[in-house]
């Protein structure tokens, strides 16, 4: 069976038990479709980058799966449905990884990770680059 691995965001205002019967609750509806949960982990309320539905916070949860596309499509459709769930991502992948996913890893545990500073820029900090007048390579010369 194919291999899956899903996020989902539920509101803020849940506590952890019931964001964690969330996770219990979509591990009964994939397993009763045909499909078995591997590993779940809950992530906990993480401060998100924009509101979503006038939520500013939510409870990440992640699950790894395998499982027919039919149990997965059917457990999807119940998350949209499902009130206090905001965001859903599936994502098909080849095998699952050992291990912790890298949200419950330690930073220091991160080993295979360069360090923060170091993402291979130029180095240049931000300056700009002075181009001659003319040299514009994705329009040609100015008129």
């Amino acid at each position: 069976m194919p291999l899956y691995e899903h996020v989902f965001i539920s509101r803020q205002d849940l506590s952890n038990a019931q964001a964690e019967g969330l996770i219990e609750h979509f591990t009964a509806v994939l397993s009763d479709n045909g499909g078995k949960v591997v590993a779940s982990e809950y992530w906990g309320v993480k401060t998100m980058a924009y509101k979503i539905n006038k939520n500013r916070k939510g409870h990440y949860a992640f699950l790894r799966s395998d499982a027919p596309s039919s149990a997965v499509q059917e457990m999807e459709r119940l998350m949209r449905l499902h009130d206090d769930v905001m965001r859903v991502l599936t994502i098909k992948v080849d095998a699952h990884e050992e291990g912790p996913s890298a949200q419950m890893q330690k930073r220091d545990d991160r080993g295979d990770r360069e360090e923060r500073g170091d993402r291979g820029d130029r180095g240049d900090r931000g300056e700009r680059r002075e181009r001659p007048a003319g040299d514009r390579p994705d329009r040609g010369p100015r008129r």
